[in-house]
């Protein structure tokens, strides 16, 4: 065998579908193309995964540069053999002879790799992965209740690519046990007229790279493959190792620079895999995700600690748990799906390019839609809760009986389900589910013209700059404040004086950072430090002045959620050294009512501390408790009352010592 070379698909008499037909055949998705490159290559590898193994399957996404050890080597073999130029029929020569190459690569181990015969008509078993992604287009999926239906989620890979190139490296199983390894390169650009043997002649717009030796153009296989996926700078497999990496040439990354794509990247696969990454006490996480740029790793998400997708989570974990709803279709009578719903208390999000592309802005009211293969379809909005504070998620899955159905109604993009493309009963079975999902949402935000008990029409509950008045030093809650900004280091103080001021010994009042308890001796700050205030800076002197316990409290306070509710935290220091009394002091605060409360209404709750909480997550449950002053940041973590301001205030004093 010579070395791999380009072969140019003339059209046979029989015709065939051109390039651009194919390219055009995900239609114009209103989702870009690195998170459909996401979406559709993890459909494609959970469809791939070894039948009866509990092992993960490993997805990761590689963006690189072509190191110029490498280069010269690309340029070489990819060059082999190409059409000769006319006009942009092969935009992939361009892109070679440039100063330097960038490649995107999407590989799976854990997979069963692209198997069976590598020529369509000998693809007549039911083993014919490599005929599927590389040969043939639209085929049927062939994976019961797999992610995939169309057979479109190859396409994405070429349209990601400038040159409408990519490099397609597997290893499979052979019929006998073994194992072999295939490496062959495929170009879908556009159909094009060229001169062949003097004679003009239309070409398809597709380009397969290889072996060239017989009548058909065949991938490199066994020893030739894995030197020549070497030679281009390729990881190799591991000996009993099966799997799929695809190499996307100059691939598209929406303006970003190669680490921002990166970061979105990990981003999008949180938000769009996340069924997949979590474990439960009984069953691991089904793929493990990893994202690198240049060879430097770039961390993906985790959905349980990563806001607001923990709750999502914690809706999955209702939906497969004994309180799932069950979703019925009465006429015709069929079983739909199950449905789990949370609700909390939350503040306002900070939306990411990732959040967005599905339509989340700064609120949660989504429900996530997926199909038994358990990958995101897309989140379906519900009604606005009631207070821009609060917050719900839930997750639907269909039915194994009715996978099919769905199925039908997605768009080759698999992000939609829409009933109007299907007949009678399927499009009343995708219909129901909707108003199913529906009601259920009404009942949990007690809507239809039911107003709930204690409820407002005003946003209560978190921190809000409707608040902004609400400033004095015992607030927790409220406005940004000098104290509160990111990164600030102001403190705010014990004292109950509301305006920030305490007399100096001069008879001159002292203006503080909200409400910093600051007593003047001598004309020194009584902390014995020099800090710097809104009225100025004050010299340190330690022999004129006497230290006194005092809280510095560490920015604003977040919601968290500890044991699947929400809870405030109130970061905080002891700046002086020794061990102190702290206590908490709560109270709430509704708009108009002029004043805190300290005795909850009738009815209505009060805001609780769970505990104090040191650097190592250890909690401390009594209150007041002795805490040791110094450097270390502690926590208190308060659950509060719904549909209220929180109003935080912590104590301190001294403890006499013997």
């Amino acid at each position: 065998m010579t070395g791999p070379r380009w072969f140019s698909q003339p059209y046979p008499p029989e015709g065939a579908s051109a390039a651009e037909g194919i390219r055009n055949q995900l239609g114009r998705p209103e989702l870009d193309l690195l998170t459909i490159l996401v979406r559709e290559s993890a459909q494609n590898s959970w469809d791939a995964r070894l039948p009866h193994s509990d092992v993960p399957v490993d997805y990761r996404i590689d963006v690189w540069t072509i190191g110029p050890a490498h280069t010269r080597t690309w340029r070489e073999l990819l060059l082999s053999g190409a059409p000769a130029p006319h006009e942009d029929n092969f935009p992939l020569r361009e892109t070679l002879r440039r100063g330097s190459i960038r490649v995107l690569a999407v590989s799976d181990r854990g997979t069963r790799g692209l198997g069976g015969p590598t020529r369509a008509d000998d693809a007549v078993g039911p083993d014919r992965d490599f005929v599927s992604f590389v040969r043939n287009i639209g085929e049927p999926r062939d994976t019961a209740l797999g992610g995939g239906t169309y057979g479109f989620g190859k396409g994405i890979f070429y349209l990601l690519s400038k040159s409408g190139t990519v490099l397609i490296h597997s290893r499979c199983r052979t019929p006998h046990g073994g194992y072999e390894t295939r490496l062959i390169g495929c170009t879908l650009w556009k159909s094009y007229v060229a001169l062949a043997d003097q004679t003009e002649r239309r070409y398809t717009g597709r380009h397969w790279w290889g072996d060239n030796s017989g009548s058909v153009v065949e991938p490199l296989i066994g020893d030739a493959a894995e030197s020549t996926a070497q030679r281009l700078g390729l990881k190799a497999f591991e000996a009993q190792e099966t799997g799929t990496t695809v190499v996307v040439i100059d691939p598209i990354l929406d303006e970003l620079e190669a680490p921002q794509a990166a970061d979105y990247l990990c981003d999008t696969i949180a938000w769009h895999l996340w069924p997949k990454m979590i474990s439960t006490a009984d069953r691991p996480a089904a793929m493990r995700f990893s994202v690198t740029c240049d060879g430097v790793p770039h961390a993906v998400p985790d959905p349980r600690s990563t806001r607001p997708l923990n709750m999502f989570v914690a809706a999955y974990e209702e939906m497969v748990g004994p309180n799932g709803t069950k979703l019925e279709c009465h006429k015709p009578k069929r079983y739909l799906g199950r449905l789990g719903l949370v609700k909390r208390i939350m503040p306002p999000l900070e939306p990411t390019r990732a959040s967005r592309m599905m339509g989340i802005e700064n609120l949660i009211h989504h429900v996530c839609l997926m199909r038994p293969a358990e990958l995101v379809v897309t989140y379906h909005p519900g009604p606005k809760p009631p207070s821009a504070h609060q917050g719900y998620a839930g997750v639907f899955r269909a039915d194994e009986a009715m996978d099919n159905i769905y199925a039908k109604a997605e768009p080759p993009t698999h992000d939609a389900w829409n009933p109007h493309s299907l007949e009678r009963p399927e499009s009343t079975f995708v219909q129901t589910t909707f108003q199913r999902i529906k009601e259920a949402l009404e009942r949990l935000l007690s809507l239809s013209g039911v107003t709930r008990p204690g409820a407002s029409n005003v946003a209560l509950g978190a921190a809000s700059s409707m608040f902004s008045g609400l400033v004095g030093g015992a607030w927790g809650i409220g406005g940004a404040t000098a104290y509160s900004q990111p990164g600030s280091t102001a403190v705010r103080g014990t004292g109950s004086d509301a305006e920030g001021t305490k007399r100096a010994a001069s008879g001159r009042k002292v203006r503080t950072a909200a409400g910093l308890d600051y007593e003047m001796l001598n004309g020194l700050g009584s902390h014995g430090t020099s800090e710097s205030l809104p009225g100025g800076s004050y010299p340190a002197n330690e022999s004129a002045v006497v230290r006194r316990p005092r809280v510095q409290y560490m920015g604003e306070p977040y919601y968290d959620d500890r044991g699947g509710s929400s809870v405030l935290i109130q970061e905080f220091r002891l700046p002086v050294p020794g061990p102190q009394r702290v206590r908490i002091d709560l109270a709430v605060t509704l708009p108009g009512a002029g004043g805190r409360e300290t005795d909850p209404p009738i009815g209505a709750g009060m805001p609780e501390l769970v505990g104090w909480e040191d650097g190592s997550g250890r909690l401390y449950t009594s209150d007041p408790h002795v805490l040791d002053g110094g450097d270390s940041i502690w926590r208190a973590v308060v659950r509060p009352a719904p549909d209220t301001m929180t109003e935080i205030s912590i104590k301190v004093e001294a403890v006499k010592t013997a």
